[in-house]
């Protein structure tokens, strides 16, 4: 089912919606596809897993700060901002056609999934995405999916339905072993959407990971939330589980309008995010199910843009292909449907992947969010800040904008030099928003043209005047001198 009304952020009353559509690749054959005696007989070596890969460099050792070790991972580090999928076809529709279909969308990675629940349906799938150059991160691994879900990690052999840290370690070489061979590995999805009384195992999870292939991302992704209770249960998140990213999913587009909401659980993790030196990543809804529409390419790229504004390092589709029906939540339309046909937003996500995200990403992955400021926007949405007049920027008028101010990692050299993203506040109508620059700490704008990657001077005097369609964001460069 999707997102639920939870009592404590992570312990829904029912099955999440991204655990319904993993839930077909469980069942009786869980523990017997890599039993305990077959991970004992592994645990002298990883099965061909080296401690460091080619083109992904060593994680560090094991007390480094995680923001550092993030910054050497298969798609935290590097300058390609990460652009990947949820749903991918499944196992009859894996062939290279189709996922060059993924590339030329403009995809860098996937997540398996859609009955990929198996070392050997996964294993092809890594198969593919060799041969065109995508990234993959396993999700489903049945080893890793019992250890996640129905066992608990610990040496305290008291327990009930616990598994010790070192047969949890064989068992995850074993896992990792079964795909060892494939440069598209990126990462290891050791639980999605977890309660917060399954954080201690996530954890300890993660850190067999992050141990046992220091070179691959332990992945995991967290519920959306509100207000204070959500910020606590983000922090213990961190705390407990020590992640390498923090992944979230919130589903704004609904059937009665935009879930106000959304902005509240974006100020919330960028707060985190920022705290803990961590990159945020967020799914965007790319698909209609229940009291969800189907997004237009306006409102696709709105929740891009809101999210770039708040600090987003890496954004994912849910769902890139359509959900069988018979799985249930009303699942209408993804990028690509149930049979195998491009939807218009397979197209609308090409021009996005390829025309904004992957040029306006690569600018924005490297620096850190300074400020992010609504402005012009009544009734202020929940857990927002209004715009005040700074150090650079002294006033806006005009329709409604989001303001998100960039400035260098901590570590690099700092002249003083911005960017801005003014995203469009309006998923669906256009907007014309007058920006105040002081001239006596910003000497030079200049606005970014992803075609050419390459920024062109604008006049700022004595305002900067931003047109967007609806949705849409423009990119600048606030230069002291």
């Amino acid at each position: 089912m999707p997102e639920q009304e939870l009592s404590s952020y992570g312990s829904a009353r029912g099955v999440n919606r991204r655990a319904l559509l993993q839930a077909a690749g469980l069942g009786a054959g869980v523990l017997a596809t890599g039993g305990l005696a077959a991970g004992r007989a592994d645990a002298a070596g990883l099965g061909g897993i080296p401690a460091t890969r080619s083109g992904a460099g060593a994680a560090g050792p094991a007390d480094a700060p995680l923001d550092a070790v993030s910054a050497d991972l298969p798609l935290t580090g590097g300058p390609d901002f990460p652009i990947g999928l949820f749903w991918p076809p499944h196992p009859y529709e894996t062939t290279l056609a189709r996922y060059r279909e993924i590339t030329d969308a403009g995809f860098t990675f996937l997540i398996t999934g859609n009955y990929q629940f198996d070392a050997r349906s996964a294993g092809y799938a890594l198969g593919m995405a060799d041969q065109v150059g995508l990234k993959v991160v396993v999700a489903g691994d049945p080893r890793i999916e019992a250890i996640a879900q129905y066992l608990t990690i610990t040496d305290d052999r008291t327990v009930p339905s616990s598994i010790t840290t070192a047969d949890a370690a064989s068992w995850v070489r074993t896992s990792l072993g079964s795909y060892a061979n494939h440069p598209s590995l990126a990462g290891l999805s050791v639980y999605d959407e977890p309660a917060r009384a399954r954080f201690p195992n996530v954890g300890a999870l993660t850190g067999i990971v992050r141990k046992t292939a220091p070179a691959l991302l332990p992945y995991a992704n967290i519920n959306r939330g509100n207000g204070a209770t959500y910020a606590d249960f983000v922090q213990s998140y961190l705390d407990t589980v020590k992640p390498a990213l923090i992944s979230f999913d919130r589903y704004p587009i609904l059937t009665d309008g935009i879930d106000i909401d959304y902005f509240d659980t974006w100020a919330i993790v960028r707060a985190a995010s920022l705290k803990s030196g961590l990159p945020a990543w967020t799914y965007i809804q790319s698909t209609g199910y229940n009291n969800h529409r189907v997004p237009t390419a306006s409102q696709l790229a709105w929740q891009v843009n809101i999210s770039l504004a708040y600090g987003c390092k890496g954004i994912q589709y849910f769902t890139y292909w359509t959900p069988d029906p018979a799985r249930g939540e009303g699942y209408t339309q993804a990028l690509i449907t149930t049979d195998g046909e491009r939807t218009p937003l397979y197209d609308a996500a090409t021009a996005l992947n390829t025309g904004w995200l992957q040029p306006v990403g690569r600018q924005l992955k490297p620096l850190v969010s300074e400020s992010v400021q609504h402005a012009n926007d009544t009734p202020l949405p929940p857990g927002t800040t209004a715009f005040t007049p700074g150090d650079r920027l002294t006033a806006v008028t005009g329709d409604a904008a989001v303001l998100g101010l960039f400035k260098p990692a901590p570590g690099a050299a700092d002249d003083g030099t911005r960017h801005l993203l003014v995203v469009n506040r309006d998923p669906d109508a256009p907007a014309s928003v007058q920006i105040r620059v002081d001239p006596a700490q910003v000497k030079a704008v200049a606005s970014f043209t992803p075609a050419t990657a390459a920024y062109t001077p604008v006049p700022a005097s004595p305002t900067l005047a931003v047109i967007l369609p609806p949705g849409a964001a423009s990119l600048y460069r606030l230069s002291p001198n």
